[in-house]
């Protein structure tokens, strides 16, 4: 469309307006993307974090490599959990921080039901 061109200035403008940041990950060494079946290895990579209201968004960029896991051979998915979750836990039942995370994993991700197993011991 005619007339619809934006500068680098008014683009950054415009993400400015509506709470959108970009920033460069700096020394990024590696990305692994691990799925139930492989890997995506991706070595030296361009890593740009885009937050904007709502969430954060990662642009990677580099040469891959795709590993294809064999017959028996899965890849361990650690659960993450929110840092507020993290933290709740950890003052409530006035514990360090993989106790939390351990409680945690063992409830479900429920914090309530992860203090109380550690309040009760």
């Amino acid at each position: 469309m005619p007339g619809m061109k934006m500068n680098d200035r008014q683009m950054k403008q415009a993400m400015k307006k509506m709470g959108i940041k970009q920033s460069t990950v700096p020394d990024a060494v590696e990305v692994i993307i691990k799925t139930r079946t492989s890997e995506i290895i991706i070595r030296d990579p361009e890593v740009v974090c885009v937050e904007m209201p709502g969430g954060k968004s990662y642009q990677i960029a580099g040469p891959e490599t795709v590993r294809t896991l064999g017959e028996g051979e899965s890849v361990d998915i650690e659960p993450v959990f929110d840092e507020s979750d993290i933290e709740i836990v950890m003052s409530q039942a006035g514990c360090d921080r993989a106790k939390a995370v351990e409680a945690l994993k063992e409830s479900g991700g429920a914090p309530a039901e992860a203090i109380m197993k550690l309040i009760a011991g």
